[in-house]
């Protein structure tokens, strides 16, 4: 297969350059001999790059793929390579059918640029005449109420339970355990310190000011699962209520 000897033109797209390459060498479009065009490909294209000629991506991509296509083809086992060819074969087909029929319409429009209809005034009614189903109609209201609900900012009732909750600090609990024993030395059951809770926050709040007490020991925790019990060891409890759990 003989070199590129003449001037580069400029293609349209590599699908154009690959045409010209098959019908310059005459080479049989429906059984390519991917080595020989692959050849004749990067060397125009490297001629293209020498030339300083704006080289496209799609150029390089298609060069990319017959490479791989190369690669692949003088493995000994080239199922791939036969699918990949089969594929390249009918793209260039398809777009060689599409190029003829462009330049055969290109011809018939010789002897005018464009034609332009006169515009013709349209008679319409706008009266509504089609009939609904009345199941219909509910599904496109409920559709379109849906839509609109949907776009619009949350309830103010959405955020009440999250910001009516009330915050229970761990100092009041400490009082209030307090309040449970009639003196020092007296025991309670560790459930029965959380009779009154009324949330988890209180729940919480109880358990953490049992954990506070213990650890100044002003409270001393005893038993095992339900008969755990707590006995008041101190009934100064001024220093134990800090800031941080009022």
């Amino acid at each position: 297969m003989e070199q590129i000897s003449y001037k580069l033109d400029v293609f349209e797209g590599p699908m154009d350059l690959l045409l010209s390459l098959i019908a310059k060498h005459k080479l049989n479009i429906y059984d390519i001999p991917i080595v020989e065009l692959v050849d004749q490909y990067l060397e125009y294209v490297r001629r293209m790059q020498d030339e300083d000629m704006y080289v496209a991506s799609e150029f390089l991509e298609m060069a990319a793929r017959l490479v791989y296509l190369k690669t692949v083809s003088l493995l000994p086992v080239h199922e791939e390579a036969d699918e990949l060819k089969r594929e390249l074969t009918g793209e260039l087909i398809e777009y060689r059918d599409c190029k003829l029929m462009a330049e055969k319409l290109s011809q018939r429009t010789d002897g005018f640029d464009h034609f332009v209809r006169e515009p013709v005034k349209l008679k319409t009614d706008p009266t509504y005449t089609r009939v609904h189903d009345g199941a219909e109609l509910l599904r496109a209201y409920l559709s379109a109420a849906g839509r609109k609900l949907r776009n619009l900012p949350p309830p103010i009732e959405a955020f009440r339970e999250i910001v009516a909750k009330k915050i229970v600090s761990v100092g009041s609990k400490i009082r209030s355990i307090y309040k449970k024993f009639a003196s020092v030395g007296s025991k309670r059951k560790f459930t029965d310190l959380f009779s009154d809770a009324q949330s988890r926050s209180d729940m919480v709040a109880t358990f953490l000011a049992v954990l506070e007490l213990a650890k100044d020991k002003k409270v001393m925790v005893s038993g095992d699962g339900s008969d755990t019990s707590i006995e008041l060891l101190s009934a100064d409890f001024g220093d134990t209520v800090s800031e941080e759990w009022e």
